[in-house]
């Protein structure tokens, strides 16, 4: 592929991949780099993206508090202390995943930055894409079903319908 397809009359095209700790977001940019390495490589830096969602634990059940039995059913705050400590280690799963995704690019002769937000994964990557002017975003799919994905949501069909750029979804092949 020329690398005038990550040129559009002139301008640089700023690519993001979003990634997580899937192995489908891993293919992503796996597939990314083997189909689109000559132009991320002549390019502006890729910029990696990943967010760490936002802990919601309002209550957490009294046993995992370390309470007896007897409170077992009852809701207690956390202590404050639980929080950071979760939140901390949260930081560092993302930190440690976007040194990995910026290993695999260097051996692909790929320049990437590295950002990593805190808060809902479809909006925030929906945010960036705006904040850092992103021209193409790239991200797995987990491959749910209908009915999950009624549940759970997908982050893909949400960044699909609402980034401000065009949206490449990789899909494993099973």
């Amino acid at each position: 592929m020329a690398a005038e397809g990550v040129e559009e009359k002139g301008r640089r095209t700023k690519v993001m991949v979003a990634i997580d700790e899937s192995e489908c977001s891993r293919y992503a940019l796996e597939w990314a780099l083997h189909h689109l390495a000559e132009p991320l490589a002549s390019s502006l830096p890729l910029l990696l993206f990943t967010v760490q969602p936002f802990n919601t634990l309002g209550y957490i059940p009294a046993a995992a508090a370390g309470y007896g039995s007897a409170h077992a059913l009852a809701a207690v705050p956390p202590a404050p202390g639980l929080i950071k400590s979760l939140q901390e280690h949260q930081r560092k799963i993302a930190l440690s995943l976007l040194e990995s995704a910026e290993d695999l690019c260097a051996t692909k002769g790929v320049v990437t930055e590295k950002i990593t937000e805190v808060g809902d994964p479809k909006e925030a990557i929906c945010e960036a894409v705006e904040k850092f002017k992103i021209n193409l975003l790239i991200m797995g799919s987990h491959g749910r079903g209908a009915l999950q994905r009624a549940f759970l949501g997908s982050i893909s069909n949400y960044c699909v319908n609402n980034a401000k750029c065009p949206v490449l979804v990789v899909k494993k092949s099973v």
